[in-house]
């Protein structure tokens, strides 16, 4: 049988289609026969902004553990918002609790930084990386144990294993919330540094999280049925803030708005780890989920460290055969992925039944966490790092 093109082929070069590969080409022998493959991989420079500018309001809230990942394969971007506490309340009910990063014995319990900035210098790094860059979305298909891509143009090539991390849906189990969120930045009168707020209300839970581009600057995620966040994102900035100042409170003093909002749908779609025995999703190709808690990217990049950890013997010698490493990633990553997903799907609903006896049970619970810290330091944990096998 002839060798194929590459050993390992990355479909989507995202934040954790790029993280793996870097952590890949780490332990290579060869990492030119690790393919990332990818649109738009030209590694563009930083765009400039024209003075004034209002901040693109997508932006990634980082744990620490997602950090100290980023950092390791030297693509931390330059700017970013530490998180140091973060404020859980509930919107007309009793009941709140504080997380903070000095009872975990960390530094920060994680970072907010721009999508774009967290993208580019990952595309730097892997462009230094040695790592073979494919660009575009070659049809595949498997065939004696190998995976082929045939491009439109270039000549057809093939590997060993295959990551799907590309973003496509994963099919599954689905759950459409009957929400939206919208995306905002505003700026508060009486910042806190370090701060960032969950807020649970009827309709949805509303963030507001540090910005990376200014100490009085939050960025909002506000979570609601369809058709009041398309409302909501079509309001004039006097009326928009003065709903937002309504539902979130005076905690950082009077707010106003800058720049844009945009508006998305929220579902979550989870589908298995091991599509077959050489091929694995990871990230959004293996699940999507509710913004709350700012858990998606995250645990996309753990599935990326234990994928890249799961292959270190068989990087070695990839003329072995990776199935049974592939399906023990798989089973390794079950537990964390399904309870990260149980308290992502969980929450949203549970403060938005609407019912008051769910809604006091909710700010019972919440009361019971700030008291006891026994109860609290489980759930930080998790959201800080995850669960670790």
């Amino acid at each position: 049988m002839n060798t194929p093109t590459y050993d390992i082929a990355i479909m989507g070069a995202g934040p954790v289609g790029s993280a793996l590969a870097l952590m890949l080409a780490a332990k290579a022998a060869e990492p030119g026969r690790i393919a990332l493959i990818g649109r738009q991989l030209g590694m563009a420079p930083a765009p400039q902004g024209r003075p004034g500018a209002a901040p693109d309001p997508r932006t990634l809230a980082l744990n620490q553990g997602s950090r100290l990942l980023l950092e390791q394969v030297h693509a931390w971007p330059m700017e970013s918002a530490d998180i140091k506490t973060v404020h859980v309340s509930q919107r007309g009910r009793l009941g709140r609790t504080l997380i903070e990063h000095a009872e975990l014995n960390v530094p920060r319990l994680g970072s907010v930084a721009s999508y774009d900035a967290v993208l580019r210098s990952l595309h730097h790094a892997v462009q230094r990386s040695g790592v073979s860059l494919v660009d575009g979305a070659p049809p595949q298909h498997m065939h004696g144990g190998r995976v082929h891509f045939e491009p439109e143009s270039g000549p057809a090539f093939s590997s060993r294993l295959l990551v799907q991390s590309d973003g496509v849906r994963p099919r599954g189990i689905e759950r459409h919330y009957g929400q939206h969120a919208v995306l905002a930045t505003v700026r508060a009168a009486r910042p806190r540094a370090g701060w960032a707020y969950e807020r649970f209300t009827r309709q949805g839970p509303l963030a507001l999280l540090p910005h990376p581009h200014g100490e009085d600057l939050y960025s909002v995620v506000w979570c609601g049925p369809p058709d009041e966040s398309a409302r909501r994102r079509d309001l004039d900035d006097g009326a928009f803030i003065a709903e937002l100042q309504a539902a979130f409170g005076d905690r950082l003093g009077g707010l106003d708005g800058i720049g844009d909002r945009h508006v998305f749908p929220l579902s979550m779609h989870a589908g298995p780890a091991l599509v077959n025995p050489y091929t694995v999703a990871i990230g959004n190709a293996a699940q999507t989920l509710h913004p709350v808690a700012g858990q998606g990217l995250n645990l996309g990049l753990r599935d990326a460290a234990q994928l890249a950890q799961a292959l270190i013997p068989w990087l070695v010698r990839p003329e072995d055969d990776a199935a049974p490493l592939m399906s023990a990633y798989a089973r390794r990553r079950r537990a964390d992925r399904w309870l990260t997903m149980a308290i992502t799907d969980t929450l949203p609903r549970v403060f938005a039944t609407g019912n008051p006896l769910m809604e006091h049970a909710g700010g019972l619970a919440l009361l019971a966490l700030d008291m006891l810290a026994p109860l609290r330091a489980p759930l930080a944990r998790q959201l800080l790092q995850g669960l670790r096998s």
